[in-house]
């Protein structure tokens, strides 16, 4: 099979023929169909992330079909089914977090394209137990970007702890944030949208914004809630300050740069409350496909062949398309 491969931090992604993986007892085998290109996958390849297994191959919004199933429990998957990996790739059902159905606070967590080869190749494994079935009425191409911009923009819409027909703020409007929205706007919620970039502005418009306005910019009105997506930490600020009494703000990404002094008076004071968002769990992926099944979501992606990962990746950092990069081998 062919895969692009990572040789080391901030080292242009290479292509490679690899031997076809094997599954493992409980694993399966998936033939990709499509996988998303994700900001962590830059992270990782810029070494914001540094790559937890040398040579490891990216890529983490996986779709593809079952081509070969290991021994053990395979969840019932058989060859021919359609499957998607994600980015929690496994934990250890054991501790205290998972225990409690915090799994994605597993210390001994793993993670797909980190951790274990990804789906930046013609060929994956992912353990059976970890892998989703997808709702239908989508294309390999829109269903990429679900299994983590999705999941993610959907976890940290549950921590932002949004009311019924609250207002949300919206910083940065990539992959994850378009769906978001659109799961917001469901619900009846205002959504304001505070990002760079022309198309992304127009794009949150087609989808129903309210108002768009630059990412340091203030919304029209206070917020009862927001979202932060852009790894940019100095747009902790303005975010805070927008909040409404009471407002959260929930930090979406994997990675953020330094956030500056918070004020407290102007910041935090009347119970304006700030929160992380780490992964998920597969509860948050069912949920999540579960809901793109009932409500057909507007998936905006912009394909790619796998031998132009990296340049998907530095389209992505430019911010160079609206929604998301999408690799089809």
């Amino acid at each position: 099979m062919h895969a692009m491969v990572l040789p080391g931090p901030r080292t242009p992604l290479r292509f490679e023929q690899r031997t076809d993986p094997e599954p493992g007892d409980g694993e399966i085998r998936v033939r990709v169909s499509a996988c998303g290109v994700c900001r962590t996958d830059l992270h990782v390849t810029e070494g914001d992330l540094p790559p937890h297994q040398s040579g490891v191959t990216p890529g983490h919004e996986v779709v593809g079909e079952v081509a070969a199933v290991g021994e053990g429990d395979t969840a019932g998957f058989e060859p021919g089914d359609r499957a998607g990996a994600a980015w929690l790739r496994s934990t250890d059902n054991t501790c205290k977090f998972c225990r409690r159905d915090a799994e994605n606070l597993c210390p001994a967590s793993r993670y797909t394209g980190w951790d274990a080869d990804g789906g930046y190749a013609e060929y994956m494994t992912v353990p059976a137990a970890y892998a989703h079935r997808l709702p239908p009425g989508y294309t390999n191409e829109e269903l990429a970007p679900l299994l983590c911009a999705g999941i993610i923009g959907y976890r940290a819409l549950q921590r932002a702890e949004l009311p019924d027909h609250g207002r949300l703020g919206i910083y940065g409007f990539g992959g994850s944030a378009h769906l978001a929205t659109q799961v917001a706007l469901a619900r009846g919620a205002t959504v304001h949208v505070l990002t760079r970039g022309e198309q992304a502005k127009q794009l949150a418009r087609e989808l129903g914004a309210a108002s768009v306005g630059d990412a340091d910019g203030m919304p029209p009105e206070p917020l009862d809630a927001a979202i932060l997506f852009a790894p940019v930490g100095d747009l902790v600020l303005p975010a805070m300050a927008a909040l409404d009494r009471g407002g959260t703000l929930s930090i979406a990404g994997i990675h953020l740069t330094d956030i500056p002094p918070l004020n407290y008076e102007k910041h935090l004071f009347q119970e304006r409350q700030l929160r992380s968002v780490t992964s998920n769990t597969r509860g948050d992926a069912r949920e999540f496909l579960g809901f793109a099944a009932e409500h057909k979501l507007a998936v905006t992606v912009h394909p790619y062949p796998l031998d132009a990962a990296d340049q998907a990746l530095r389209d992505l950092k430019a911010g160079r398309f609206d929604g998301a990069a999408v690799l089809v081998p």
